[in-house]
């Protein structure tokens, strides 16, 4: 197949990448700079590149800049919101625009959907209010109208991804490397995660069945603290457990960006689970020990 990605060159399409090419598929990264396989775009025109859309099988929007880019000025959540909708707007454009239209789109969003509060959540769950909520709204949004072009949209509602070289693991890892590990907040908080390779297998999986569309909660099956996730992180890297940090400490430092630490709502991959999907790392303990060991 030929499958085009935006956003291509972080660690989930890099990841993704590399599964696709291993078995043989050809992939085109829509970059801010030409190269092999790299195609140049500014990610709100299609000019250009546009016309290479009658060639793909599949589009995989990954596009966006990271949350955990700091502080959360105004002009920083509206990059969060540009640097995600206008490339969706324009993506689907291409595809409208397009005398051979792919056969699948793929929507990568956030876990965050489902806001901070409530009970568990599942696909099925209404959005919340808050603004990462609302900002997986409008991302989702953005290429809705691929569906009614004929295109099958799967939309990826993804937590934080565990790698080695992953920004969130590391920030987790490191208190508890130099012996500083221990509660943030009140550690009852949801911490959301899932393993790179189970991403990737659960992104493949998802692609090859026809039957699958719309929402699907990329996420581990098993609901887990902040605590209880850097307990079971201590325990692996042979470390204490036993340094709090008080929760307006990091209200403090980070301001409005510290609900990525201190707040969290349980959510479960139930559509991912009755769809047959087996986790590979589906707890804590085994995906930090193939991460760490």
């Amino acid at each position: 197949m030929n499958i085009m990605i935006s956003g291509g060159s972080g660690l989930l399409g890099t990841a993704l990448t590399r599964s696709l090419l291993t078995d043989g598929h050809k992939v085109f990264i829509l970059s801010r700079h030409a190269g092999e396989n790299r195609i140049q775009w500014d990610g709100r025109t299609t000019a250009g590149w546009g016309h290479l859309i009658n060639e793909m099988d599949v589009v995989i929007h990954l596009a966006g800049q990271s949350t955990s880019a700091w502080p959360w000025t105004a002009a920083r959540k509206r990059s969060f919101e540009d640097s995600r909708i206008l490339p969706g707007r324009v993506l689907a454009q291409a595809i409208q625009e397009a005398t051979r239209r792919p056969s699948l789109f793929v929507q990568v969003s956030g876990i965050n959907h489902y806001g901070v509060y409530g009970s568990l959540a599942d696909e099925a769950t209404l959005p919340g209010d808050d603004f990462l909520a609302q900002l997986t709204v409008k991302w989702e949004d953005a290429t809705k109208p691929v569906e009614h072009l004929g295109v099958r949209r799967l939309v990826l509602r993804t937590s934080p991804v565990l790698a080695k070289n992953s920004i969130i693991l590391k920030l987790i890892a490191l208190p508890v490397q130099l012996f500083f590990g221990g509660r943030i907040g009140s550690g009852e908080q949801a911490f959301p995660w899932i393993h790179v390779q189970d991403w990737v297998n659960a992104t493949r999986y998802l692609m090859s069945n026809e039957n699958s569309h719309g929402a699907y909660n990329l996420i581990a099956p098993t609901q887990t603290s902040l605590a209880d996730f850097t307990k079971v992180l201590a325990g692996v890297l042979h470390r204490p457990y036993w340094f709090p940090v008080p929760a307006f400490l990091m209200r403090n430092v980070l301001g409005e960006m510290s609900v990525l630490i201190l707040e969290g709502r349980f959510c479960q991959p139930k559509r991912l689970l009755e769809s047959g999907y087996k986790f590979q790392f589906p707890g804590p303990r085994e995906a930090l020990i193939d991460l760490f060991t």
